[in-house]
């Protein structure tokens, strides 16, 4: 298993806002750069899966016994 994939979602969300920072600043070299930007966009689509997963995982509890939900789907 990957070790990125290993991580939490808070661990991922700190990672990416370290990778933004980097590329903020705009000095690395071109190859460090598209490295850490892919990264970045793996890290991006695993918080989204997860925050997905969390999403239906909140609406699955918040449903009703007759089938109905208490509130609106949830927007993430």
């Amino acid at each position: 298993m990957d070790v990125k994939s290993e991580i939490n979602f808070e661990q991922a969300m700190e990672r990416l806002e370290e990778i933004v920072g980097k590329l903020d600043v705009g000095d690395l070299p071109l190859d460090e750069s598209l490295l850490l930007f892919e990264e970045g966009v793996s890290l991006a689509r695993q918080c989204s899966v997860r925050l997905k997963d969390a999403e239906g995982r909140l609406e699955m509890l918040l449903k009703r016994a007759n089938g109905t939900t208490d509130t609106e789907p949830l927007e993430i």
